[in-house]
C-alpha cells in the first residue's frame, strides 16, 4: 500500500510542472488579463483574448532561442527571467482562426489549444468572440440535430473513409425524408473541417430554429481523393440514398464548397445538371492562370463550352448558382472576378456575395449562413 502511495505521489509531482506551465488550478484567473480562449486545453489560462480581440501568448520555452506566433502573421515573443514567453497579437477577426508557434525556426502546434487539421497539417485554433448581438454560430437553447461519422470502403481510394452526416433536429423520429446538401471542404482539410471549424450543426440548428432554412440533412465528405467525381456520384451519394431517409431528385440535391471543395463544385456540378438544382461556390472559382497544382486555365474551357452550348438549360435547371468571396483580400478573388466576367459574357445567370474576411472560416461561415436559407424551397 506504501509503495502505490509513493507511486501516486510522484506521479502527482511530476504533473506540477505542466500544471503550472497550463496554468493550473492554483491560478487565480480573475488576476489575468482578458478570458481564456474557449478552444484552450482544459485549465490552460493562455491564450488569452482581450476586450479589443487581441491575443495575449504565453509560452514556457526555457531553452527556446527564438519564440514566436503566427495569427494572421508572425510576432515575435519575449522571454522573461523565468524562461516564459509572452507576446499580444493585433486585434484578430471574429470566428474561428488557426495559429501556430515557431520555437526556434520549427513550426509546432500550442499543446495549451485544441489541434485542428488544416493546410496540410495539425493546426492550433482559436475562437475570437463575435460582437455582441451575433448569435448565429453560438449554441442556443433551440432544438437541436446532430452529426454523425459514418464509415464506408471506397473504390476511389482504394481504403476506408469517413464522411460526417448532420441530421437536423427531429429526424429520427421522423418519418418523412430529408433534402440533401453535399458540402466539401477546402485544400489541406478534410471531411472534418465543415463539423469542427465550421460548426456546421450551430448554424444549422438556428436556422432551423428561426424557420430560415428548411430541414435538411448535410453530408460532408472527404474531397482528397484522385477522383472526385466517381467518389461523390459512385459512392457517397449511393451510399448516403441507402443508409438514410433522403429525397433522390434533383431538386432536393445540392453541391456546395470552399476553395478547393468550390473548384470540386463547379467541375461536377457544371457536367451534371440534371443531378443538382443547387450549387454554392465559396471563396473559389477556375484558376485564371496557369495552376500551382499542374495545368492551366485552358483546362477550364471545356466547361465554359458546356455552358455556351446549353446555357437556356443552365439557367433554367440551376435554382441557384451562388458565389462567394471573403474580399479582395481573398487569395481566390481574382479567379472568381475572371470566372464572372466570362459567366456573364455567356449569359449564365448566378448570385454573388461579398464579405470582408479573406480566405478563412469566419468568411465560410458567414457563406453558408447565407446560402443554406436559400435551398430547397
Amino acid at each position: 500500500m506504501n509503495k502505490i502511495i509513493s507511486l501516486l505521489m510522484l506521479h502527482m509531482l511530476c504533473l506540477a510542472p505542466a500544471a503550472a506551465q497550463f496554468g493550473g488550478p492554483r491560478v487565480d484567473e480573475s488576476t489575468l488579463p482578458g478570458k481564456r480562449g474557449e478552444l484552450n486545453v482544459r485549465n490552460a489560462m493562455y491564450p488569452r483574448i482581450l476586450p479589443d480581440n487581441r491575443v495575449e501568448f504565453k509560452i514556457k520555452a526555457p531553452d527556446a532561442k527564438k519564440v514566436q506566433v503566427d495569427l494572421g502573421k508572425k510576432y515575435d515573443l519575449t522571454r522573461n527571467a523565468d524562461g516564459e514567453w509572452t507576446g499580444t497579437t493585433e486585434p484578430v477577426m471574429s470566428g474561428f482562426n488557426y495559429y501556430a508557434l515557431f520555437i526556434d525556426d520549427v513550426r509546432v502546434a500550442d499543446p495549451a489549444a485544441e489541434s485542428f487539421y488544416g493546410s496540410g497539417w495539425m493546426s492550433s485554433g482559436i475562437e475570437i468572440p463575435y460582437p455582441a448581438g451575433v448569435t448565429d454560430f453560438y449554441i442556443a437553447d433551440v432544438p437541436h440535430g446532430d452529426i454523425r461519422m459514418k464509415r464506408y470502403f471506397s473504390a476511389t481510394a482504394g481504403d476506408w473513409r469517413k464522411m460526417y452526416i448532420y441530421c437536423p433536429p427531429g429526424y429520427d423520429a421522423s418519418k418523412e425524408s430529408y433534402p440533401v446538401l453535399y458540402l466539401q471542404h477546402g485544400g489541406g482539410e478534410d471531411e472534418r473541417g465543415w463539423a469542427q471549424q465550421g460548426r456546421t450543426d450551430v448554424i444549422m440548428d438556428n436556422l432551423i430554429a428561426k424557420g430560415q432554412a428548411v430541414p435538411m440533412l448535410i453530408v460532408m465528405t472527404d474531397g482528397n481523393t484522385r477522383d472526385f467525381e466517381a467518389s461523390l456520384l459512385k459512392e457517397c451519394i449511393p451510399f448516403v440514398e441507402k443508409n438514410f431517409r433522403v429525397k433522390t431528385d434533383r431538386e432536393s440535391r445540392a453541391l456546395a464548397g470552399l476553395s478547393m471543395g468550390g473548384i470540386h463544385t463547379l467541375n461536377v456540378g457544371i457536367p451534371h445538371p440534371e443531378l443538382f438544382a443547387y450549387l454554392g461556390v465559396f471563396s473559389s472559382g477556375w484558376w485564371a492562370n496557369a495552376s500551382p497544382f499542374g495545368g492551366g486555365g485552358n483546362d477550364n474551357e471545356k466547361y465554359y463550352t458546356m455552358l455556351k452550348e446549353k446555357k437556356e438549360l443552365y439557367n433554367k435547371q440551376f435554382k441557384q448558382l451562388w458565389l462567394s468571396m471573403g474580399g479582395k483580400e481573398d487569395i481566390a478573388y481574382n479567379n472568381c472576378q475572371v470566372m464572372m466576367k466570362r459567366f456573364d459574357e455567356i449569359g449564365i445567370k448566378y448570385t454573388y456575395f461579398d464579405t470582408p474576411g479573406g480566405h478563412t472560416w469566419p468568411v465560410w461561415r458567414e457563406s453558408l449562413l447565407k446560402f443554406a436559407p436559400l435551398l430547397f424551397k
